[in-house]
């Protein structure tokens, strides 16, 4: 068995493969005063509620977006396991081309991501990921990274927007019936989700006038499935692309 983890900013992916079947995926909230044996613990039970044995984990890679908490998941698993532990990082193999002004700046997110939708999709294809922050990248027939555009998440505006009005109240992320909101939570969901997708679909007609209209446009994220649904344009809803992206890493550098 293969674990592949996903460090956001905001929740930690998990996932086991048993061969190329994703028989677990599970998320923990990001902590950043968690210790290495802290995470193990968590990594334990975890594994103990889907049944599955730490010692048939073979394996492991890790894609992280938080620093300061990269080596204590390293560890963690390293104690668990007693295997080798894969960090993406520069140097790690994806077999993508990063035409980027600094490759190395590229978050290991967004690189996994990429690396699912090749592993996948007809290219070229867009991404979009809604989690923490919104974005889009986009990835051409050849296996080029070209690109991205990251904006403020969907939680991350709603809460600015009440924390900062003292009359806003919070909402649940569903789309309201109509966009011109005739009370105030209506008019906030209109605002939140409606305003998000359509950033979204402006932002898709941008890319595609740069760079041409894409075969594949694939949602993910923890927010994808408030926010794809109600986009113009039509979306493969992919929800462990990441975790996907990173077995094909893994065993490109095992």
């Amino acid at each position: 068995m293969l674990l592949t983890v996903d460090i956001g900013n905001t929740n930690i992916n998990l996932g086991i493969f048993d061969g190329e079947t994703l028989t677990m995926s599970a998320r923990i909230s990001t902590d950043r005063q968690k210790t290495s044996d802290q995470y193990a613990v968590d990594f334990v039970n975890i594994f103990s509620v889907y049944k599955i044995q730490v010692t048939d984990i073979e394996g492991s890679v890790v894609s992280s977006v938080v620093p300061e908490i990269t080596v204590h998941i390293k560890n963690a698993i390293s104690r668990l396991t007693s295997k080798k532990v894969i960090v993406l990082s520069p140097g790690v193999k994806t077999g993508l081309n990063i035409l980027i002004d600094n490759p190395a700046q590229l978050g290991a997110d967004l690189a996994a991501g990429a690396v699912g939708v090749v592993s996948q999709y007809p290219l070229p294809a867009f991404i979009v990921d809604l989690g923490t922050a919104t974005k889009i990248c986009a990835v051409d027939e050849n296996r080029n990274f070209r690109g991205c555009m990251i904006a403020p998440g969907v939680a991350i505006s709603l809460k600015a927007l009440t924390d900062t009005s003292s009359l806003l109240p919070a909402i649940s992320l569903e789309p309201p019936k109509k966009a011109c909101g005739t009370n105030t939570i209506e008019s906030m969901q209109s605002g939140i989700v409606l305003g998000t997708a359509s950033m979204i679909d402006g932002l898709l007609d941008s890319f595609a006038d740069e760079l041409g209209e894409p075969k594949s446009i694939i949602a993910t994220g923890g927010l994808a499935s408030f926010i794809a649904p109600v986009c113009k344009r039509e979306m493969n809803l992919d929800q462990d692309l990441i975790l996907k992206g990173l077995k094909v890493i893994y065993e490109k550098n095992k």
